[in-house]
């Protein structure tokens, strides 16, 4: 096959395992190329599935294994909502679920300043993205996007509730048109936050009365 497209397009929402491996050349102009996920590894022309489950495409040229498990694994880009957990120097680090804390200088939020540093405390969430997020480096975090925008990102959820989820339905909610965020939205109002580490913040914005109607429905089993 001329591309690695070609060959994955076939395979996207089938299931694959372990040791399958899919050779490819990619054009002179370089046009084509393609980025791995989880579940996918390149080596030269070929890429390998080291994880089993299903084949999953964003356009235009990401693609991973969609799979069940335990651990987290983010890569540069990832959004994540971290607990902030201690303050050391000009660095607070930052507690993102990993087996090592990421670090997020006070320089990473927008307008922030060596005057106008900002508000924040430890115990606070914040929502950002990993610039560097590999195994042999200390993992970074901003809370800025490439335009040194909020966009978003920060300090938040002064309300609410953090929880944890599954990745596989964590992926769910993140989906373009989430049916499950969807039917959520149909019983009462809310705010939702989710992270690609599995965390998830919510705050729902109900009346009294939506509030005695939805423990009315509770109750009632109509849900």
């Amino acid at each position: 096959m001329d591309t690695v497209h070609a060959c994955f397009e076939e395979k996207i929402g089938e299931v694959l395992l372990p040791g399958d491996v899919f050779s490819f050349r990619l054009p002179e102009s370089g046009d084509g190329s393609i980025k791995t996920g989880p579940g996918l590894r390149r080596n030269g022309e070929e890429v390998q599935v080291y994880k089993s489950g299903i084949l999953r495409h964003k356009q235009p040229n990401m693609y991973w294994i969609d799979s069940q498990q335990r651990r987290v694994r983010v890569l540069d880009s990832h959004h994540v909502i971290g607990i902030v957990t201690a303050k050391s120097g000009d660095i607070f680090k930052v507690d993102v679920g990993g087996s090592e804390q990421a670090s997020l200088s006070y320089l990473a939020f927008e307008g922030a300043t060596k005057r106008n540093r900002p508000n924040v405390q430890v115990g606070d969430l914040v929502y950002g993205q990993f610039t560097i997020a590999n195994k042999d480096m200390e993992p970074k975090l901003v809370c800025i996007d490439s335009c040194g925008r909020a966009n978003g990102m920060g300090v938040f959820g002064a309300d609410g509730l953090l929880f944890k989820l599954s990745l596989g339905l964590m992926r769910r909610l993140l989906a373009p048109q989430s049916e499950i965020a969807k039917d959520l939205e149909k019983i009462f109002p809310f705010e939702l936050v989710v992270g690609m580490n599995g965390r998830v913040w919510s705050c729902e914005n109900m009346t009294s009365q939506q509030r005695q109607t939805l423990f009315k429905r509770v109750a009632e089993g109509s849900l």
